[in-house]
């Protein structure tokens, strides 16, 4: 081409709308996962560098990069299948961050270990540009941020955040405002009568689910009263303990109305619920819009799923650090984390 390609010339060739390029490239949520991977193919194929605030300066700078910034995702091994479609997009999506001149990288981390993730970021420290992780509330993962942003590697944490860390961004829900949900449909769900129910949890470790859980029972405290919770379990994302503590939660109380999974690997309760007989009676929240939640909301064993896109999340990881590497607020241009809830009639 005889001059630098532009976003239109990036939308004919994606055969999409100027605005749709320009929320794809700017990390914007709303856009389809087969848009995106069009946008980014057709940016790639173009050769389209972002530009910068300063403009063709920015550009030229960005162009002479000596070597592709170096990301790395680090997330909890196991069966949560929400994570791991995470961590398989970022790999499979690797052509996508080509005209943001970054590699990305993930390694899935043993579930629920702060000691393993800590040295996992000490380790991909040395070598990475920058690292994207879902958090464990932990001293020792905590020191291991602060050493990291210490040492100038930008570090931005992904779906539970860490407190008093200096990471750089967080990257998810407003995780106390999705338990309020949760806790909202249930109530409503189940209706004025008296009724049980309970929550499953992948950890209290994760801040994540710990703020989901207090959201939770805060909207039961105010508006639900004659809603009893009997009690919070935890089955570390794992499909068989969330089966056996379902299992044990039904057995326990057989007229249990209502579970609320605040992690992942919803088929085992699903699985549980039906060999009690109790999957159309038992109304069931969880998270995260993966194959399995959406057979699970179209046989009715799920009443509804509280979730986020991936692709938007990553593309706001990428962007993040691609902000931070050319001396922009690490926020700019990155929208807010959008939580959607799904139902059967509403399936994407």
């Amino acid at each position: 081409m005889s001059k630098a390609p532009r976003i239109p010339d990036i939308a004919r060739l994606a055969g999409v709308s100027t605005a749709t390029v320009d929320r794809v490239l700017n990390g914007r949520a709303g856009v389809r996962a087969g848009t995106v991977q069009r946008v980014m193919r057709a940016a790639a194929e173009l050769e389209y560098l972002p530009a910068a605030p300063s403009g063709e300066q920015g550009a030229a700078a960005f162009a002479a990069a000596p070597r592709p910034m170096r990301l790395s995702f680090l997330l909890p091994a196991g069966n949560n299948r929400f994570i791991r479609m995470l961590g398989d997009m970022v790999h499979y999506s690797q052509e996508h961050w080509t005209p943001f001149n970054v590699r990305c990288r993930t390694e899935f981390i043993e579930s629920f270990n702060p000691h393993e993730l800590a040295t996992a970021l000490r380790r991909h420290g040395e070598r990475a540009d920058g690292i994207a992780l879902m958090a464990l509330e932990h001293p020792a993962v905590r020191e291991a941020v602060g050493e990291l942003v210490a040492a100038g590697v930008p570090v931005v944490t992904l779906i539970s955040d860490l407190s008093n860390s200096g990471r750089t961004a967080y990257l998810g829900l407003d995780n106390r405002a999705a338990g309020r949900t949760a806790g909202y449909l249930i109530g409503r769900f189940i209706g004025a009568r008296p009724a049980k129910v309970a929550l499953i949890a992948g950890s209290r470790s994760y801040r994540a689910h710990e703020e989901r859980e207090a959201g939770f029972l805060h909207v039961l405290s105010e508006m639900f009263e004659q809603l009893d919770v009997v009690g919070l379990r935890e089955g570390h994302d794992d499909s068989q303990q969330n089966y056996l503590q379902t299992r044990s939660l039904l057995e326990q109380h057989p007229t249990l109305a209502g579970i609320y999974n605040i992690g992942g690997a919803s088929d085992g309760v699903a699985r549980a619920l039906k060999d009690a007989g109790r999957d159309q009676k038992v109304v069931f929240i969880g998270h995260g819009l993966t194959p399995d939640t959406r057979a699970l909301l179209i046989d009715g064993s799920m009443d509804a799923v509280i979730t986020q896109s991936p692709q938007a999340a990553l593309a706001s990881a990428v962007r993040i650090f691609v902000n931070v590497r050319e001396g922009r607020p690490p926020l700019s241009g990155v929208e807010s984390t959008r939580s959607q809830v799904i139902f059967r009639e509403n399936l994407p």
